[in-house]
């Protein structure tokens, strides 16, 4: 696999500031009590978080911070597009589900596209608190992280919201469909 510089230049840093600070703002109900300033401060500290930022942002993400962890002084921003990022879906669960489909294999998995792009993956206690937020995944669905004993034998879990209620599904982590990519987290 080739090296990809992880680094995005001036004018697509601070295009992304710009977007950030304007969805920050839009949505103030999300990060109660934050301070843009605090967290323009620690996104210049740390490009390297911008540029997975920037991945999150160029998928259709719209990551938000939607979180102020006191003890780390972090914030956590998540994937807040109203419906899964378009730029993440028909994939299926993780690699190994890829590897095992014989035919009509997806391009990527869920977990691979997160890794290369430097998020984690949302887990179901994350997409439930990310659905405090609004109301997410009205015509898409979520994978979220799975636990090893599903995992373990072929399953994957996704999340979606249906009839005004938050659910918790299970498919085959070989599967894929056109409505359903995953959502990310991701600590600066």
């Amino acid at each position: 696999m080739a090296y990809t510089k992880k680094e995005l230049t001036s004018e697509q840093f601070d295009r992304l500031l710009s977007i950030l600070q304007v969805r920050f703002e839009k949505n103030m109900s999300r990060h109660v009590g934050v301070d843009w300033e605090k967290v323009q401060a620690k996104l210049e500290a740390k490009p390297e978080k911008v540029w997975s930022l920037y991945q999150m942002e160029i998928t259709g993400g719209e990551p938000d911070v939607v979180e102020a962890e006191n003890k780390s002084g972090e914030f956590v921003f998540y994937d807040c597009s109203p419906e899964s990022p378009a730029g993440r879906r028909s994939v299926c669960y993780d690699r190994e589900a890829l590897d095992a489909r014989k035919e009509h294999k997806p391009q990527n998995s869920a977990l691979d596209m997160a890794y290369s792009m430097g998020i984690e993956i949302l887990t179901e206690e994350q997409y439930h608190e990310l659905q405090k937020h609004g109301k997410f995944d009205s015509k898409s669905s979520s994978w979220v992280k799975t636990p090893p004993g599903i995992r373990k034998l072929g399953g994957a879990i996704f999340c979606d919201r249906r009839y005004d209620t938050v659910f918790t599904s299970h498919n085959g982590a070989d599967s894929y469909y056109a409505a359903r990519g995953f959502r990310g987290s991701l600590k600066v």
